[in-house]
């Protein structure tokens, strides 16, 4: 098995960083190099950009918009946004939905749903988890009745959507519903799409402990949506779910986000001083430093070896839940390493500084100002996408056959 990339690859990799130098506006770099928020306009500026050079959808196929990648091609594409601290492609509608839609949905969905998420007119977002149904996501309660009017076909949705990541920005939102109270729980589920316009919807935002509006609850009351916006068949949207999820998942180890915030980190510790000495010398902060770039090394070799079974015609297993759980835990380590180099300046956390507009005092090292939120924010990495709790069992059923 060769890990290394093929001359042809090398290729295509000049060819994404210079695009990256040319294309991507240093006004946004800066912002995602320096952890500041990013604004709805910021995502939709670099999402347009991405379209217009045929690199959005970059594992759609080609005749769908793609650009016709391979599985390397793609993680050499994403590896390079993220060394040049590009932002991150607003995953529900390229990287969730649209495959769904490419997969199961019908011509006429893919005709007028497909060409919306590419040129930006529809903003989505995820209906999956509610208060009683993360890890466990069968157990949906959010309810969807068929009936007919003058109107045509329709469904009333009832329940409640939890933690729907940037739905304040949506008008969109596409759902698991329970369709079906007497089957199966995986039986019962069905695929809406949802437009949250629509009377009956509510959005109510949830401020996260780094004290930004990322998340949201999703509220429906008597929520009607036409019949034509069922995705696959009724009462199949399991289905739909467990293909999305495979998406989710896909990049969810951040190979690149590691290797650029370690990167970041080492500057960092090669500028603070402790004892006289720059921190990078500390023995302990050395060691610690040297042991999560050991496992991050480790976890990319592990993620071309898989990305190498792929492109042979194999299908990954466990070794998804294996990249997704080292994957959230090196990235945990790097933030808290990032914090903990920030020392007392850590401490006097300021939201208003990771805005643009903000013309106070900087406490500390321009890292400072985002160190704590990084730290606070990544705390969710272990539980999203399936919790780390869940990703263990999968892999002791897989492998041990527990």
């Amino acid at each position: 098995m060769d890990l290394n990339f093929t001359p042809e690859e090398e290729i295509f990799r000049n060819e994404v960083r210079t695009f990256l130098a040319d294309r991507l506006p240093a006004r946004l770099s800066d912002k995602v190099a320096n952890g500041k928020h990013l604004a709805k306009a910021d995502m939709q500026e670099w999402h347009a950009i991405l379209n217009t050079r045929g690199w959005l959808a970059n594992h759609w196929p080609v005749a769908y918009g793609g650009p016709g990648w391979s599985a390397v091609e793609k993680f050499i594409f994403e590896h390079e946004c993220c060394l040049a601290s590009a932002p991150r492609i607003v995953p529900f509608g390229v990287n969730m939905l649209g495959p769904v839609l490419i997969k199961f949905g019908n011509e006429t969905q893919k005709r007028h749903w497909l060409p919306r998420i590419l040129d930006g007119s529809d903003w989505w977002c995820q209906g999956y988890s509610e208060t009683g149904a993360g890890s466990d996501l069968a157990a949906v309660s959010t309810t969807a009745q068929r009936g007919h009017d003058a109107q045509g076909e329709h469904y009333i949705v009832n329940g409640q959507k939890a933690w729907t990541t940037l739905g304040q920005h949506a008008n969109m939102i596409f759902c698991l519903v329970r369709t079906n109270r007497e089957a199966k729980k995986q039986e019962g589920i069905s695929f809406l799409l949802i437009d949250m316009t629509t009377p009956g919807v509510e959005v109510r935002p949830v401020i996260t402990l780094d004290g930004v509006h990322e998340v949201n609850e999703v509220f429906f009351t008597d929520v009607r949506v036409p019949a034509e916006n069922l995705v696959g068949e009724e009462d199949k949207g399991w289905t739909c779910a467990k293909y999305l999820l495979t998406y989710e998942r896909t990049n969810i180890a951040g190979v690149g986000l590691s290797v650029a915030a370690l990167e970041r980190l080492k500057r960092i510790a090669a500028q603070q001083m402790r004892n006289g000495r720059p921190l990078a010398e500390d023995p302990s902060f050395a060691a610690r430093m040297a042991r999560v770039e050991i496992d991050l090394e480790n976890m990319k070799t592990t993620n071309l070896r898989m990305i190498a079974a792929v492109v042979g015609g194999g299908v990954p297993g466990a070794e998804s839940s294996m990249l997704k759980i080292r994957g959230t835990q090196i990235r945990q380590e790097i933030s808290s390493l990032n914090r903990r180099a920030m020392g007392p300046y850590a401490r006097p956390f300021i939201t208003e500084a990771l805005e643009d507009d903000y013309t106070g005092m900087p406490v500390g090292p321009e890292a400072a100002a985002s160190a704590a939120a990084l730290y606070f924010n990544n705390r969710k990495l272990s539980i999203f996408g399936g919790s780390n709790e869940i990703q263990k069992n999968i892999i002791s059923k897989m492998i041990l056959g527990l």
